[in-house]
């Protein structure tokens, strides 16, 4: 277990307990990394605020139904991915107008800032053409890093599903950026 998810435990505990101190430490110490996922499964600023509200709102509510038996940042980005699904349902009812793109901040994590503006609107877009299921899968394991494993029970789905959603959503992706060299062929079968 690492420092981090040991740490977590005990402000688990800790609020459980009653101490509300413990759940503000636990928020800000993961409020960016559920922030970037909603960010990137809602692809609105606002709305991404929404969802990290609400994914907050609902452990500060159902912390004590987090079992123990996987990292806390596990089930916090299981409850992240479920809030953002409940929001774009929602918004497929009521369609508002999103923010424009050149608004939104370059990804920091780029090394070039300005590579970071001019790609992330492509990306962006691309990343909208998806499913929200397939969303999903890149968003954990290729935008935040995360394992097959982690995503696995991030989502509650198998492995080999998260490697059939990543392998699908990567060809789509491919496609609709234009990044086939010229003359391949994408593979037809999937590993």
């Amino acid at each position: 277990m690492t420092s981090r998810a040991a740490e977590d435990r005990a402000l688990i505990r800790r609020y459980l307990e009653g101490d509300i101190s413990a759940f503000d430490e636990l928020m800000r110490s993961h409020e960016d990394r559920v922030f970037a996922i909603c960010l990137r499964m809602m692809r609105n600023r606002d709305e991404a605020l929404d969802a990290t509200q609400d994914v907050f709102l609902t452990v500060f509510r159902k912390a004590d139904r987090y079992k123990e038996q996987a990292a806390f940042s596990t089930w916090l980005y299981r409850v992240s991915i479920n809030t953002c699904y409940d929001h774009l349902r929602r918004r497929q009812r009521q369609r508002t107008e999103p923010i424009p793109e050149h608004l939104d901040p370059s990804d920091p994590r780029s090394g070039d800032s300005l590579n970071a503006v001019e790609l992330r609107p492509d990306i962006d877009q691309a990343l909208a053409t998806l499913s929200p299921e397939f969303r999903a899968a890149v968003v954990l394991v290729d935008v935040e890093g995360m394992s097959l494993d982690g995503a696995s029970d991030t989502l509650d789905i198998p492995v080999g599903t998260v490697k059939s959603r990543l392998f699908r959503a990567r060809k789509q992706l491919s496609q609709e950026l234009g990044n086939f060299a010229p003359g391949f062929e994408h593979p037809t079968e999937e590993p």
